[in-house]
């Protein structure tokens, strides 16, 4: 059985200075899975849902101009869970002839679905396993939690350290690379200012 999810939000994490949870809610139940994801991911997201016009379309913004383009149509996503304990999902793309499906970041997946209003379906087993009532204390707990973006630029260094090394770990190069430019840029004026 599977269960279509809704995007309920994004709430910073309390316990993990620089990560954020994607929650998202099975249909007609109270049921909730998080979905660990880094800032990058968060305001890629976030900036859909709050209808952020950017002067410039940002990377799932020009995923959807090219599945226009060349007449793909992203069908649905299915969030799935790996053995490792982090979550993946298929894209279902068609052309109108052919169905294929592609592997995905989980965080990716829901950002293009909400650009194009797919459907986000998980099966029961991920929702049973990684799930969790939102009217328990631990959902609660999630939900007041205060939803934040704050830029790069206005980290701390150790919350930036710990943020890339949470990149590193979900094989999420880009955002690494762009923490590792932001460290860069910080020492290269700590070392402008000792001159």
């Amino acid at each position: 059985m599977r269960y279509r999810l809704n995007v309920i939000g994004i709430t910073y994490n309390q316990i993990e200075s620089g990560v954020y949870a994607l929650v998202l809610e099975a249909e007609g139940t109270d049921r909730r899975i998080p979905i660990i994801i880094g800032a990058p991911e968060a305001q890629a997201i976030e900036c859909k849902l709050q209808n952020v016009v950017t002067p410039r379309p940002l990377t799932h913004d020009m995923i959807t101009n090219l599945l226009d383009a060349f007449h793909l149509q992203l069908k649905e996503i299915e969030i799935r869970k790996l053995p490792t304990g982090v979550f993946a999902a298929d894209l279902v793309m068609t052309d109108g002839i052919e169905e294929r499906r592609i592997d995905s970041r989980s965080s990716d997946a829901v950002a293009l679905a909400i650009r194009v209003g797919a459907p986000i379906y998980t099966s029961a087993e991920v929702l049973r396993e990684a799930g969790f009532d939102s009217d328990s204390a631990d959902g609660s707990r999630r939900q007041s939690a205060s939803p934040r973006i704050t830029p790069l630029e206005e980290c701390p260094e150790d919350e930036l350290r710990e943020l890339m090394r949470h990149a590193v770990d979900r094989e999420d190069y880009e955002t690494a690379a762009e923490i590792k430019r932001e460290l860069e840029r910080r020492n290269d004026e700590s070392e402008e200012n000792d001159i």
